[in-house]
């Protein structure tokens, strides 16, 4: 950790599931309207990479909330690939913010019944995926997903935002067991929308050859 200090957990706050627990102690540690990027990565620490990845995964799972955050979570699983223990984020990321009740708004997408079962075996287990190599793994599987964010195909963000958001949630709580399963999710999901977009530019390949 940085030192930084942190909010102490509200006494009920240990009775919810770890995404609701999370994003209440954000919203308890910014009590304004909106929330910056740059002020999640500065008060969290070390913790930062995995919250911020968390977050910015969340909208993928709302429906008619578009995936608006590819290129920050690129930009975040590129630094934790080569290594960084605390993000940081060009100032024009850095300055992008959330509203404070779309934030605890996002808390209802942990509502998936599989992000719920996940849920309810996370805790704190050291292992390979809470190594500095793990997290290394961990940011260029997050790059992988956030091309696939960024990249247009019908069915194609919510595989590899799905095993992302276990992934993270995994870094947040130090669980090497629900990185290493979200680590798997996100590979799969990745893969099969790689094939999806593939099988597109294919078809739009031959497509062109047909009118040509």
């Amino acid at each position: 950790m940085d030192g930084t200090a942190q909010p102490a957990p509200d006494q009920h706050d240990e009775h919810l599931a770890p995404i609701s627990r999370i994003v209440t102690e954000v919203a308890a540690q910014f009590p304004g309207a909106r929330i910056t990027l740059g002020e999640m990565a500065e008060a969290f620490g070390d913790r930062a990479f995995g919250l911020l990845i968390l977050l910015l995964c969340l909208p993928s799972l709302l429906p008619g909330m578009a995936s608006v955050f590819g290129i920050p979570m690129l930009i975040l699983g590129v630094q934790m690939g080569m290594g960084r223990r605390v993000p940081k984020l060009p100032r024009f990321i850095a300055r992008q913010s959330i509203k404070r009740e779309d934030l605890l708004r996002l808390s209802g997408a942990s509502s998936s019944s599989w992000i719920k079962r996940v849920e309810q075996y996370v805790k704190p287990r050291p292992g390979f995926f809470t190594s500095p190599f793990g997290d290394r793994i961990v940011g260029w599987l997050t790059v992988y997903s956030a091309v696939m964010l960024i990249l247009p195909g019908p069915g194609t963000n919510g595989p590899p935002a799905f095993g992302t958001i276990i992934m993270a949630l995994g870094v947040v709580e130090a669980d090497n067991r629900v990185i290493g399963i979200g680590a798997l999710v996100t590979l799969l999901g990745c893969l099969f929308a790689t094939f999806v977009i593939g099988a597109l530019v294919w078809v739009g390949i031959q497509a062109l050859g047909w009118i040509v």
